[in-house]
Parts: structure tokens; C-alpha cells; sequence
């Protein structure tokens, strides 16, 4: 997943905007120039810097050059507002709503990823882990 995505998705149940962004493994493409004459290429939100670009102090220095290189192959879209993660597999976010969503699939994604998303972002991990809807690792 594109960094720059983030400017653009929100959770699909309440409409939250930014969703959390947790990285969990990241992939470089060092051929990818930034070419476009616009800067930044993001209008609202800097994923790369976790900052709305409207309280950036100065725009034109947010790092386009070195973002446009990586992209999320493993991580979680987690709404702060719901409490509701979305599991993002090989470089795809999977923003499915709940009824469409494989329990045992989510439920496998995070038994793999658990040690690594906990040390990653403690905090947000242990939350995910416990109470994460809307897969419940305890049920």
C-alpha cells in the first residue's frame, strides 16, 4: 500500500479520517522518482510524518521524494473512533465491512503478526489484540 493512499481512505462504518496507520513490514522501490510539479502530492494528510499537511510548518519540505519509494506490504488501518483494524496483506489494505470480513482469517492474520505488532506499538497492539473489532482474539 501506497503511503499516499492514507490521504484518501477512512473507515467505512463511522467516516473517521486519518485512520491509524501501523507498519509492520515495509518494502523499498529506489527506481521510483517523484516527478510531479505539485508539492506536497498529499492534500490533507502525511502518512510518512503522521501530520496533517495544513499544520506542517512549511509543506514544501515533506519528504514526496523519499515516500513515493516505500510502500506498507504488512500492517493494520486501525479507527481510533470505532476501535474497528482493517489488516493490510501483501502491499493490499482490506477495508471490508464486518459482515464480509473472514473471522478465521483475521483471526490467523493476527496470531502471525501479534509479537511484531506489539512491539511495534505496544499500546495499540495489546488494545487490537484485546478488544479490536471486529475480531476478538479472547472469543
Amino acid at each position: 500500500m501506497k503511503y499516499r493512499l492514507m490521504d484518501v481512505l477512512a473507515c467505512p462504518y463511522d467516516k473517521t479520517f486519518p485512520l491509524t496507520l501501523i507498519v509492520l513490514r515495509e518494502k523499498e522501490y529506489p527506481e521510483r522518482k517523484y516527478e510531479w510539479n505539485k508539492r506536497p502530492f498529499c492534500e490533507e494528510y502525511c502518512a510518512l510524518k503522521n501530520v496533517f499537511i495544513k499544520n506542517y510548518p512549511n509543506p514544501q519540505e515533506l519528504p514526496c521524494d523519499e515516500c513515493i519509494k516505500r510502500e506498507v506490504v504488512e500492517g493494520i488501518l486501525y479507527c481510533p473512533k470505532c476501535g474497528r483494524w482493517y489488516p493490510i496483506k501483501d502491499e493490499i489494505p482490506i477495508l471490508l465491512p464486518d459482515e464480509l470480513r473472514n473471522k478465521e482469517e483475521d483471526k490467523a492474520f493476527l496470531d502471525r503478526v501479534k509479537d511484531q505488532l506489539v512491539k511495534v506499538n505496544p499500546e495499540l497492539g495489546n488494545k487490537i489484540l484485546k478488544e479490536g473489532k471486529p475480531v476478538n482474539l479472547s472469543s
